[in-house]
């Protein structure tokens, strides 16, 4: 009991070294050894991004946490610790998956996205999507959904504004293996998040309005569904941050 609270850390760590393990047993190449500086400059980053979603929370309170009764400044730095590990494994579970044999055959070739160049309707989406994160601070219950799913509209809008591309426009073009890895990346590592989760000391529980039963593990299962915008959401950093980290070493 001592020391069962503490093991989030490795258990995700021991992961994300399988994960890259299973890369490199595939193909030679593993995130990890590939651009090691990029990769260890993920959990900083994973940290402050999931800390995004926790203040997103304190709106929508669809989780808590229980078994953390550390001071203010422990629980920080614990906390971040832990959130630190989200972006290297969903992104490493994302290589894997993408370099499976039957995932690179199955995926291509789709029906295309029908693309769009219009600036308005950009536009129009990012001021939507903006207007109902900020509803979701008077009307939690009925719009806790946008949490998750106007933080991709709102990065993909402004990225097409720009003029830079996104895994939807590479939809567009037929090629789905982008974006439905990045969805699968995070629905695997949320089926081992909840599972590794029930059983702990140090834990979160749910209360997510309308949709809470039929629970697997402690999540909904309906819930379940709210990890596959977030794996798109979680790849768009990603890439975000590879690009910034590629451009800066060419300057």
């Amino acid at each position: 009991e001592l020391f069962q609270r503490h093991t989030f850390i490795p258990l995700w760590l021991s992961y994300i070294v399988l994960a890259n393990g299973l890369c490199f047993r595939q193909s030679g190449r593993c995130p990890m050894l590939d651009r090691p500086v990029f990769f260890l400059l993920l959990f900083p980053v994973s940290a402050v991004f999931w800390w995004y979603f926790e203040y997103l929370n304190q709106f929508v309170q669809n989780w808590y946490y229980t078994g953390v009764d550390y001071g203010p400044i422990t629980y920080s730095i614990h906390a971040s610790i832990s959130f630190s590990t989200v972006l290297p494994a969903v992104y490493t579970t994302r290589m894997w998956i993408s370099g499976t044999k039957w995932f690179r055959q199955r995926f291509y070739g789709l029906p295309p996205l029908r693309r769009t160049e219009s600036i308005l309707f950009l536009w129009a989406i990012l001021l939507v999507t903006c207007a109902g994160l900020i509803g979701v601070g008077l009307w939690p219950d009925e719009l806790f959904s946008m949490l998750w799913v106007a933080p991709l509209l709102i990065l993909t809008s402004l990225l097409h504004i720009a003029g830079q591309t996104s895994m939807f426009s590479i939809m567009a073009d037929g090629d789905w293996r982008p974006a439905v890895s990045a969805a699968m990346a995070a629905l695997i590592c949320g089926f081992f998040w909840e599972m590794w989760n029930y059983y702990s000391l140090a834990k979160w529980s749910y209360t997510v309005p309308y949709v809470h039963r039929f629970e697997i593990f402690e999540m909904p299962i309906l819930g379940y569904m709210g990890y596959l915008p977030f794996g798109l959401e979680c790849m768009a950093i990603v890439e975000l941050f590879k690009g910034q980290c590629l451009s800066g070493r060419q300057n």
